[in-house]
């Protein structure tokens, strides 16, 4: 405005420095409710900055975060996603990204995050660490399910041993692979195991459907047809 004053732009300006002023406001009181741990707060509030400021992919991270706090994935990795392109070399969205879809057992979706942070950087210590697991992890459980097809259910069942093994601090992959082996032991006409294993997952998820088919099924082979 100095360079070139002019009525119409000093009232724009004017009008821009006011909503600058506010959104400053709002982005301390952002701040201040994700300290006190109130990140309902906070993501009411950086919803308001992120209507203005769409590029901020500093603001996407931390509205990511409290979404993690607050039990929302889905919507952390979405507002993570958007950092990962809007920065260049984000390799700490990918991180938080493939971490997510690890705990929620999405161990395909998680490998798949986890090669992008490594084409950025290959020597990322986190990323590496991570690949090593869910690569492992991911090998076992396609190896069972390869096993599975062609009805070497012993074999399956071993390999899923293993992958309860590889990941006993995530308790999706242990439940799926308690899942899969009912369904071999079934299958194997093993029915006393199968009902033990299914009831362990039914306990855990009681609308399983693969549980209860595989669980009718070994209750048929005992002739306990009311069950």
């Amino acid at each position: 405005l100095k360079s070139n004053p002019s009525n119409n732009e000093e009232k724009e300006a004017q009008t821009q420095l006011t909503k600058s002023d506010e959104l400053q406001r709002l982005h301390s009181q952002a701040l201040s409710a994700y300290q006190q741990e109130d990140y309902k707060a906070a993501i009411s509030l950086l919803d308001e900055i992120l209507a203005v400021c769409v590029w901020d992919a500093e603001l996407r991270e931390l509205r990511a975060e409290c979404y993690i706090k607050e039990g929302e994935p889905s919507k952390a990795i979405s507002d993570l996603k958007a950092a990962a392109k809007l920065k260049n070399d984000n390799t700490e969205a990918f991180y938080k990204i493939s971490r997510i879809y690890y705990q929620l057992g999405d161990h395909e979706l998680s490998l798949s995050e986890v090669r992008e942070c490594l084409k950025l950087d290959q020597d990322h210590k986190q990323c590496f660490s991570l690949y090593k697991q869910v690569k492992k992890l991911n090998k076992q459980i396609e190896s069972a399910e390869e096993f599975i097809r062609e009805g070497r259910y012993e074999d399956a069942i071993n390999k899923y041993d293993s992958v309860m093994k590889t990941e006993p601090e995530v308790p999706i992959y242990a439940t799926r692979a308690k899942e899969r082996i009912c369904h071999c032991l079934s299958k194997n006409q093993q029915a006393t195991e199968a009902i033990k294993f299914c009831t362990e997952v039914l306990q855990l998820e009681p609308t399983n459907v693969n549980a209860l088919k595989d669980r009718a099924e070994a209750y048929l082979l005992e002739d306990m047809y009311e069950e």
